[in-house]
């Protein structure tokens, strides 16, 4: 059973203006409750209790919030981006696999709650990363300028977009991630893709596709398009 989990939380939210000149992306509520806090919600039912938190901007705001003894909060002095940041955290995090979800991520559970299903599809033995991924023309709050992120073959091994100009398939926030990944990682800033391109060069990228609604909160409008399907 995978026992921790990450939440990126110190973006700056900047599409999101001005909305989060005042108050960090993840703690914007959508109806009714913050994205944080439905996804610690998520997290908690799935029987994780070591998660780490990162902040940057406004990230007080965040450790108040989460409150003592909730999580592990990471201050980070300058932004380390998501591979850095998971990096970072890898001595909180330990040697198993863990989930790294990114704060603003927003979804509903199809018949079997999403964490579970991703769970059930991990296989460390062959995966050095899980990637969820959802249809790139089911996506609500989705952008006229969305190119996808993935192709999935028949096995289900991922396959970035890279230089093609379209994918059927959004990266959809939220992976499972071995601590292996990280062998050799650069220290400082980093994106996950990185790694996620390596380990795809080495077979060891895959994807499952999300059978629930999956939104896109990227703008203040696909911030209403959310509420409206929410409440």
């Amino acid at each position: 059973m995978i026992r921790s989990a990450m939440i990126l939380a110190a973006g700056r939210g900047e599409r999101m203006r001005p909305l989060t000149d005042a108050l960090p992306k993840p703690l914007i509520p959508v109806a009714g409750r913050s994205m944080l806090d439905r996804t610690m919600d998520r997290l908690q039912a799935h029987g994780i209790r070591n998660l780490v938190i990162n902040v940057h901007h406004l990230g007080e705001q965040i450790a108040t919030h989460v409150g003592a003894g909730r999580a592990h909060i990471v201050r980070e002095e300058k932004l380390l981006e998501t591979g850095g940041s998971v990096k970072n955290a890898l001595p909180l995090l330990g040697d198993e696999p863990f989930f790294v979800l990114n704060g603003d991520g927003l979804w509903t559970d199809g018949p079997m709650p999403m964490l579970k299903r991703l769970e059930a599809a991990w296989e460390p033995s062959r995966m050095d990363a899980l990637l969820l991924l959802h249809p790139i023309d089911k996506t609500i709050g989705g952008e006229a300028g969305d190119r996808g992120d993935y192709f999935l073959d028949a096995g289900g091994k991922a396959r970035h977009r890279a230089e093609e100009p379209s994918a059927p398939y959004l990266f959809a926030s939220v992976s499972i991630c071995d601590s292996r990944l990280f062998r050799g990682a650069p220290d400082g800033p980093f994106s996950l893709l990185r790694l996620w391109n390596r380990a795809q060069a080495a077979g060891h990228l895959y994807g499952l596709v999300h059978d629930g609604q999956w939104f896109h909160v990227g703008t203040p409008r696909a911030l209403a398009e959310a509420e409206q399907v929410l409440r």
